[in-house]
């Protein structure tokens, strides 16, 4: 995969996701980003700037070349988590923390009253 590809796929994922999460309007990264800034987190918003610059670079410019693709990968990384919507995590947790309390105390039930339990069998 091309260094364009690659950029062109993570920035389409961002794009994607200030669209979605953010509400955001526009045609280009910066637009969209301009257009949601208040509502997103402060510190994200340069990170979003330099993905923009760098994509906006490596496709209007014939001879731009990245230089560094992991920090480039490793700062779209951080965006994509930071604007990724944290509450389906935070459900999930809560949901196999449950789970796991209700085997836990069912077990602890068995295992209490399973001399008196055995006499139904």
């Amino acid at each position: 995969m091309s260094d364009i590809d690659r950029v062109i796929t993570r920035t389409r994922r961002i794009e994607h996701l200030l669209r979605k999460q953010y509400h955001a309007d526009g045609k280009g990264l910066h637009q969209l980003i301009t257009s949601c800034e208040e509502r997103l987190p402060h510190d994200v918003v340069a990170k979003l700037r330099y993905i923009a610059t760098i994509r906006n670079k490596i496709v209007h410019e014939h001879d731009y070349k990245l230089e560094n693709r992991r920090d480039f990968l490793s700062v779209c990384d951080t965006c994509e988590k930071e604007l990724t919507p944290r509450s389906g995590r935070f459900i999930w947790r809560v949901a196999i923390t449950l789970m796991l309390l209700i085997t836990l105390g069912a077990l602890f039930f068995y295992y209490a009253h399973w001399d008196v339990l055995t006499e139904h069998l």
